[in-house]
This record gives structure tokens, C-alpha cells and sequence, in this order.
């Protein structure tokens, strides 16, 4: 039963209808406001449950939070029941919800959520990968060398990481991946979760690199690495592996690569800028 005056959140199917629970549909059916990403997949989730809505159904989304989270406040001021639900998933996460959330909270108004389907959780458990601790790092940046800043801060983590990204740019990222973390960190890319074409492809991120570069990603894609292993040779023993390999006459980028290639946490442009800085001094 959906209370009076209270912000619900709803998690939403992340690909299958049939992941929808119990409360999510007596939710829809009960809400007096409904914010909806889409309010398109609104009515068409609707439909696949057999539920008819009869809330007022407003559009909130990154570009309408703003302007229409007051509306949403004066709604639960008034004693109505609403509910905030996104495309797939958990609101707030990757998706619009924060700004309604904080702005209930600094009013005093509850907020409660249902809790359901989350593709980080279904990505982390399929992976193969630790799932005992990780961290959900999102959206990668668009751009290669902002991609490449991030990733290179993230090269030690210890935990999983878990990343949603376009299939658009999969390709090029997990490229980024693997110069960064290094070629060999296992990781897996998820993608359709619970729909029909439903895949997870495990291995490195070499290998993976040269999947994505060889086809055509398509779906929601999770990304999922591996993380950093805890014993790992010390920065000045690979530092002196570098430059004993740049002396033999191999070239420094190509040095820092290959020795960064077996080992966990250390990315071949972290040692390619300390070797630079040790010819420097």
C-alpha cells in the first residue's frame, strides 16, 4: 500500500516484464502521481503487466528534474501518493530520482523505496568476477583521454568495478581498459540482461578489446573488471624492468607496455611518466 505524502521509488524490469514484483504493480495501479522517464515505456510496461494506470503521469527526466521537482514536493505536501520510476532499474542510480530524493529529505517528507531488479547486481553476480566487494563507477567520460585519466586513477582498486557505457563506445573503451588496467585483468562485458539475446562475455580485456573492435555491440552493456591484485611487484623494481628494456634498445612506450602486461593495478602509461621523469632528473 502506497502512503499518503510519502516519495516511493520503484525499481523497474531491467529487460524481462516478469521481473516486476508484486508491489511494484500494486504501486502502479495505486499511485495518485506517477514520475516517469519515459512516460512511453511507462504505458508500455503497464500494458505488458495488465495494469491500468490512473495516476497523473509526469514526464521526469535530465532535462525536466528541475522544473518539475517542486510539482512533485506540493504533491506529497498534499497528501498524494506518488511514485518515481525510470526506464529499467533502481531510480536514482545512473538515472533521475537524486534531485526529487534530496529536496523530500530537506522538507522533512518521507521517502521509502521498493526495492527489484538492478543490472549492476545481476551484471556482478553472472560475471565470474569477486563479488565480495566492488564499487559502481557508472559512465565512463565520452572522451579517450579523460576515459584513460579515470581509468589510470582506478588501475590499484582492489575491488570489482562495474561501469555502464553505450554500445556505441564499448569498443573504444574497453580499448582504454586494457592500456590502462593492463591486458591481462580478467573482466567481463554483460549485455540484454534478462532479455532474449541475453550474453556475458568473459575473459581479459585484451580479449575483449579485440572482440568489441571485431563486431557489432549492441543492448545495454555493463562492464565489469576485475580488480587489482594485492601482491604486486614494487613501483621501483618495474620501473628498473623499463628502463633495463628501453637500455637493450626497445622503445619506452613499448617497454612500459610490456611490462605492465603482467602485472594487476599498474597501467603501461603510469610507468611510461615515471620513466620519462627518471631520464628528466
Amino acid at each position: 500500500m502506497l502512503e499518503p505524502g510519502t516519495l516511493t521509488l520503484a525499481a523497474t524490469p531491467i529487460g524481462n516484464p516478469l521481473d516486476a514484483s508484486v508491489r511494484l504493480v500494486r504501486a502502479l495501479e495505486q499511485a495518485e502521481v506517477i514520475a516517469a522517464e519515459d512516460t512511453r515505456r511507462l504505458a508500455r510496461l503497464a500494458a505488458d503487466l495488465e495494469v491500468t494506470i490512473t495516476a497523473q503521469v509526469i514526464a521526469y527526466h535530465e532535462h525536466t528534474e528541475r522544473e518539475r521537482t517542486p510539482a512533485l514536493l506540493e504533491a506529497l505536501r498534499d497528501g498524494r501518493r506518488v511514485l518515481l520510476v525510470t526506464d529499467a532499474g533502481m531510480p536514482v542510480v545512473s538515472d533521475p530520482g537524486y534531485r526529487a530524493v534530496r529536496a523530500a529529505i530537506e522538507e522533512g517528507l518521507p521517502v521509502t523505496v521498493i526495492p527489484g531488479p538492478s543490472a549492476v547486481l545481476t551484471a556482478l553476480a553472472a560475471s565470474g568476477l569477486a563479488p565480495d566487494r566492488f564499487a559502481f563507477e557508472g559512465f565512463p567520460p565520452r572522451r579517450d583521454g579523460q576515459r584513460a585519466r579515470v581509468f589510470s586513477r582506478l588501475a590499484r582498486e582492489d575491488r570489482t568495478l562495474v561501469f555502464f557505457e553505450s554500445p556505441r563506445r564499448t569498443a573504444a573503451t574497453l580499448a582504454v581498459m586494457r592500456d590502462e588496467f593492463g591486458p591481462q585483468r580478467p573482466a567481463a562485458v554483460a549485455r540484454e540482461l534478462t532479455k532474449t539475446y541475453e550474453e556475458v562475455r568473459r575473459g581479459t580485456l585484451a580479449e575483449l578489446a579485440d572482440w568489441a573492435a571485431g563486431t557489432e555491440v549492441l543492448g545495454e552493456i555493463v562492464l565489469l573488471v576485475g580488480g587489482a591484485s594485492t601482491v604486486a611487484a614494487s613501483p621501483e623494481e618495474l620501473l628498473e624492468q623499463v628502463l633495463a628494456r628501453a637500455e637493450a634498445g626497445e622503445r619506452l612506450k613499448d617497454a612500459a607496455k610490456a611490462v605492465a602486461e603482467g602485472v594487476a593495478g599498474v597501467s603501461s602509461r603510469e610507468l611510461y611518466d615515471r620513466a620519462l621523469e627518471h631520464r628528466r632528473s
